[in-house]
């Protein structure tokens, strides 16, 4: 067996479920409450050039 074929049979048997498991401990993250501070700085960021005039 191969190196491709190896990591070809990796990405397809378990590569879904590490991809899944990685997209919810990323969304859990900004959840936790020692990143409110993070979280609040980086919602208010976009605004932070804005001028009134």
């Amino acid at each position: 067996m191969s190196f491709y074929e190896t990591l070809r049979h990796l990405a397809d048997s378990y590569g879904l479920v590490v991809i899944f498991a990685l997209y919810l401990v990323l969304c859990g993250w900004s959840f936790l409450p020692r990143s409110k501070a993070g979280v609040e700085e980086a919602k208010h960021s976009i605004f932070k050039d804005d001028h009134d005039g």
